[in-house]
C-alpha cells in the first residue's frame, strides 16, 4: 500500500514541474483537473491528467 502512495505522489510531482510543457499540448486542462486558490496559493490537482498518463504509460509497458 506505501507504494502505490509513494508512486502516485512521485506521479503528482513529475506533472506539477512537466505543467508548463503539458499545458501547450492540451493537458492539464482537462475537466477533472482542479486549479483553486487557497491560503493565498494555486494549488493544482491533476487528477484526470494523471489517469491519461497513467493509461498510456500502461500500454507503452504493455506492448514494449
Amino acid at each position: 500500500m506505501i507504494r502505490w502512495l509513494i508512486v502516485v505522489f512521485l506521479a503528482l510531482v513529475l506533472i506539477n514541474g512537466l505543467t508548463p510543457w503539458l499545458r501547450k499540448i492540451g493537458l492539464g486542462r482537462l475537466p477533472g483537473d482542479f486549479e483553486f486558490r487557497l491560503f493565498g496559493r494555486a494549488w493544482f490537482l491533476p487528477i484526470t491528467t494523471t489517469l491519461v498518463l497513467s493509461g498510456i504509460a500502461s500500454l507503452i509497458a504493455r506492448y514494449l
